[in-house]
Parts: C-alpha cells; structure tokens; sequence
C-alpha cells in the first residue's frame, strides 16, 4: 500500500491562529491606510471647492444708485462718483484698505490712488478726491452709515454697515462718455460698474 508524503502532525491550532492573526493585521493596516488616503483626498477637494466659491462669490455688494458729483460752474465731466457698498449676507468684516479700484474708459485706464499712504481711507474730504492733477485719481470713505465703532474708526466694513465710497474721475470722464469702475476686494470677485455719463450734467445725478 502506497503512503502518503505529507506529514501534518506538526502543524498545530495555535500557529494556525498566529497566521490568520498575522494575515487579519496586515488586511487592517493596508485598510487604514487606504480609507485615511481617501479622507486626507476628500478633504482636500472639499477645502479647493471652498476656496473656488470664496474667489469667484461676491465678498461686497452695491447698495443702492451711483451717484456722479460735478463741482465746475458749467460742468463739462463728472469731477468723482459716489457708490454705497456693503458685506454680502453671511460675510464676515472685510479690510476696505485691501481693495483695488481701477478705472478705464476709451482713453485708457488707471488704478486709484487712496489720498496719501498715512491716512485711513474713512479719512476723506473734498480735498483728497479735486487733486491738481485731474489724473491722478483718488479714492477714499465719505460716510459710514450704522458704524459698529464709532468711537473706535476703523477700515473694517462689518455686516449691516454700508459705507459710501468717493472715486475721484480723470479729465476724460465727460459727457456721453462710457466709464468702467472695477472694485477688486482682498478676497472675493471683482465688482464691476459700468457706466455711461449723460449728456448734460448738474452738480449731484445718478449715473447709469
């Protein structure tokens, strides 16, 4: 009669369980590892997406009508306009001091300027926006309506505050002009208003 070769006596319970212990612990740190590779993955495209919308929503919004001031007798171009803007709902104080304004017509385009580099932009005045050169344009805060600190000014716009901006306007800001003004905050799209001057101008109209 033929025996048999394999020879299995040896081989007990108890190595059996350090095996499948063995093979049960490397299954679980291969799994840990995978599912904290997926969560760190998920996570990050979760914080990509919050940034994107962050960048491309509205951080401030326009409230209300842009209002062309010209202070000449018999005015030939707008001298600076007037727009209200405040925080879009949910948003949190936003620094005003970070935020570009440019403005560009058929002449071309410039950035401008807050009045001079050590005053706040709430500090605004007439004097700051008429300058000497009617191109190197300025902008500053003229009035700040429900102001969270009055007693303590600031350049944080904070929620249910609406302040309005003064932009002063280049020569070439004149009747039956089509102007472009872009507000650029420090985090949040770009606010753009476009805008065509009319063709007679008083001291105070709404532009459109």
């Amino acid at each position: 009669m033929r025996r048999s070769l394999s020879d299995d006596t040896g081989f007990t319970g108890l190595e059996a369980a350090i095996v499948l212990i063995a093979f049960v612990v490397v299954a679980a740190v291969f799994s840990y590892v995978v599912l904290g590779a997926g969560f760190f993955t998920t996570q990050t495209a979760q914080a990509t997406v919050h940034t994107g919308v962050a960048q491309a929503s509205s951080s401030v919004e326009i409230v209300g009508n842009v209002m062309g001031i010209a202070v000449d007798t018999s005015p030939t171009r707008l001298t600076f306009i007037n727009t209200s803007v405040a925080l879009t709902a949910g948003g949190t104080p936003m620094d005003l001091s970070q935020m570009v304004i440019s403005y560009s017509d058929s002449n071309g385009g410039r950035v401008a300027n807050v009045p001079n580099a050590t005053s706040s932009i709430t500090d605004c005045t007439t004097n700051n926006i008429l300058t000497t050169s009617t191109d190197d344009i300025h902008w500053c805060v003229s009035q700040k309506i429900n102001d969270q600190n009055p007693s303590n000014p600031n350049n944080l716009l904070e929620p249910n505050e609406i302040w309005t901006i003064s932009i002063g306007m280049p020569s070439s800001a004149s009747i039956n002009q089509k102007i472009t003004v872009s507000l650029q905050p420090a985090v949040g799209a770009v606010i753009t208003l476009s805008r065509t001057i009319p063709g007679a101008l008083s001291k105070v109209q709404a532009v459109y």
